[in-house]
């Protein structure tokens, strides 16, 4: 097979792209800067395209077989939304047209969760869940824009697919854990927002990608993947908390004991926004934003019981194992 993976260079392109070259497919690791990590890998060439860029992705696609669909902008702050609709819609937009003027037969969307959160509590949460009427957050709506036109655009030149996973985690993660373990380093973490019993699904990065994988394969004519948006999480629901607590369990700092109130948080981080987009500042992603606190205060965890029947999915990596991989690699990392 030749794939083409676009956002290589980021978390989760660089996890499927080793994945790729390990079972022997030919890769174009496709992003706007290369990652050092990926030269000399087996079978893999990098390519540099930016997906605002139609003539470039139509270069990056030409012969493949299949196309995953990894890079987009994640921001959940409101300023700015313009460029994260360039990216994630129009992007999305030019890489549907050219997957179809190149002959590409396949193609996987990295989607997210998120396509499907009101604000209100999801508790096992199914593929039957509509996309909601308002979004919180520029990211969510513009993954929930890209996704409905990735499956809208399914047909037999074509065949297209979505995987929506949930908190993604594991070595490499340069946004989760980090965050986690610089806050806790400068004594940030005392407290936590809202109900510790909130209940929240999580994601290794093993598991997305065997997910992945997966619905590649079962794009062919005989797959039921065509047209289809499919769950992968690890399928173990963990208060949002508990989970930051055992993460800092493994790196050796104290769990938060002091709760913050719902109202007391999304006004503050409201108020933060707000001060920052007068002052022309982009609030970082880092801080816990208006649409964070709402994440943090409801359930949101999904089956991924469609997946399993479809695809044959089933999590390889256990949620306290995938916890145990990150933090010893993130140890290992600042030891070097």
């Amino acid at each position: 097979m030749r794939a083409v993976v676009t956002g290589s260079s980021g978390f989760v392109g660089k996890h499927l792209v080793r994945a790729l070259a390990a079972r022997g497919d030919e890769i174009v690791a496709m992003d706007v800067v290369p990652a050092a990590e990926l030269e000399g890998l087996a079978n893999t060439t990098q390519t540099k395209a930016d997906l605002r860029d139609g003539k470039a992705l139509e270069g990056a696609v030409r012969g493949a077989d299949v196309v995953y669909h990894v890079a987009s902008r994640v921001q959940t702050r409101e300023a700015g939304a313009e460029e994260v609709f360039a990216i994630n819609v129009g992007g999305t937009r030019n890489l549907i047209e050219a997957c179809r003027d190149m002959n590409v037969g396949k193609l996987v969307y990295t989607s997210s969760a998120s396509v499907v959160y009101a604000g209100r509590d999801i508790e096992n949460g199914d593929e039957t869940l509509p996309y909601p009427k308002s979004f919180h957050a520029p990211y969510a709506e513009t993954k929930a824009i890209a996704e409905r036109e990735v499956l809208e655009a399914n047909d037999a030149r074509v065949r297209t697919c979505a995987i929506r996973p949930h908190i993604v985690f594991g070595p490499g993660d340069t946004r989760f854990f980090p965050a986690i373990w610089s806050r806790a380093k400068a004594g940030k973490l005392k407290a936590y927002v809202g109900d510790w019993n909130k209940l929240s699904d999580f994601t290794f990065i093993d598991n997305l990608v065997e997910g992945m994988l997966l619905a590649g394969d079962h794009l062919g004519p005989e797959g039921k993947a065509a047209g289809q948006a499919y769950f992968v999480t690890n399928g173990e629901p963990t208060s949002f908390w508990e989970f930051v607590g055992r993460v800092l369990d493994g790196l050796g700092f104290p769990r938060p004991k002091m709760r913050v109130p719902f109202p007391i948080a999304y006004g503050a981080a409201a108020f933060r926004e707000a001060l920052d987009a007068a002052r022309g500042i982009p609030t970082s992603e880092a801080s816990l934003t208006r649409f964070a606190i709402r994440y943090l205060t409801t359930h949101h965890y999904f089956s991924h019981a469609k997946a399993t029947r479809d695809l044959g999915y089933k999590p390889k990596v256990a949620l306290d194992e995938g916890i145990r991989l990150t933090v010893a690699s993130m140890k290992a990392g600042s030891a070097t």
